[in-house]
């Protein structure tokens, strides 16, 4: 343990004890938490970001819309906007948020809905005349004033929940004790040619008392924009800036191999300044970017000289199990509500 995290273990200390009381008295019935006659399905981490909670939803959405109405709900982190919105033809990424605005912009049968108060967004999109059959909760593992019927938790391969400290002398949002909440468990960002050896080490560190999945992220092999399409293989020979505001940006980067590349923080408002910057930079460079990070950038950068690479999650083994899983659940509590 370094100098810095020996002066902020007290601190570390502190904040375990307080989100240890909130959830005992989550635990105990003294705070409450609102159960509803629907499909709940929450998809969230016990670290701060970076677990691809997106990429995971975007695969339910798949995985669920064609036979259901599906609605996600997200908090809509860094909006300018405030209270229940749900997302129409006027939406942009400053009213939603970035990663709601690209499920949104990806996936038009689906409602999306951003609110901080999730049990308030969920009673305005139950009161909708055209209500939905599931709701997808984004980023809502720590939000237990609403009880979701299955909980996934996602957790990155070189940063696993159980190697981790709590906060701020780690990353954890909560003691990882609190996995215990979880009805599934993905180990996020694998290798693609993840071992059986590596594989059973992390099942031993979390052992066997719910599903265990291993997912990595599927780069696609061409990049878009609104316009148009390009194949990765025909422009990776060119020159690229390629720029993210992503958290742990460098797969994305180590995709393209560009000497030209920015970096920004994780849902990174660009100012005008950026955009000059970034202007500065490419000169008559393509500017590839991330899904998310297009969302904010469309209308600030040239339209032909801005593209994005889509990404999605996929399962190293075991898909048909995990598909099986979350429509079993669906289905079920479909009949019984």
């Amino acid at each position: 343990m370094n100098l810095l995290r020996k002066i902020l273990f007290p601190f570390a200390i502190l904040y375990g004890i307080i989100t240890s009381i909130r959830n005992f008295l989550f635990d105990k019935g003294i705070l409450k938490s609102y159960s509803f006659n629907i499909p709940i399905i929450a998809v969230g981490n016990l670290s701060l970001g970076g677990t691809g909670k997106t990429p995971q939803i975007e695969y339910l959405i798949r995985l669920l819309s064609p036979k259901y109405k599906v609605a996600t709900l997200s908090r809509g982190y860094k909006r300018k906007s405030k209270g229940f919105i749900l997302a129409d033809a006027n939406s942009n990424a400053e009213m939603l948020g970035d990663e709601p605005f690209q499920f949104f912009t990806k996936f038009k049968k689906c409602q999306v809905a951003v609110d901080a108060n999730r049990k308030n967004g969920i009673e305005k999109l139950l009161s909708l005349t055209e209500k939905p059959e599931i709701i997808l909760l984004d980023d809502a593992f720590q939000h237990r004033k609403v009880k979701a019927g299955f909980y996934i938790l996602l957790t990155s391969f070189d940063e696993l929940f159980t190697n981790d400290c709590i906060f701020p002398v780690g990353n954890l949002r909560e003691s990882k004790k609190q996995a215990k909440r979880a009805n599934m468990i993905i180990v996020t960002k694998c290798p693609a040619t993840i071992s059986e050896i590596a594989k059973d080490s992390i099942k031993q560190k979390i052992g066997d008392k719910v599903p265990l999945f291993f997912s990595y992220i599927d780069y696609d092999d061409t990049v878009f924009n609104e316009n148009e399409s390009k194949k990765v293989a025909e422009i990776k020979d060119q020159e690229l800036l390629v720029l993210a505001g992503i958290a742990k940006p460098e797969p994305f980067f180590n995709y393209f191999n560009s000497d030209a590349i920015m970096a920004f923080p994780d849902h990174h408002d660009f100012s005008e300044n950026d955009i000059m910057k970034i202007k500065e930079k490419a000169q008559n460079k393509l500017i590839i970017t991330t899904e998310k990070d297009f969302m904010r950038l469309s209308g600030k950068l040239p339209s032909a000289q801005l593209f994005y690479l889509p990404i999605k999650t996929r399962f190293v083994s075991e898909g048909e199990r995990f598909d099986s899983i979350i429509t079993n659940y669906v289905e079920s509590s479909s009949r019984n509500g």
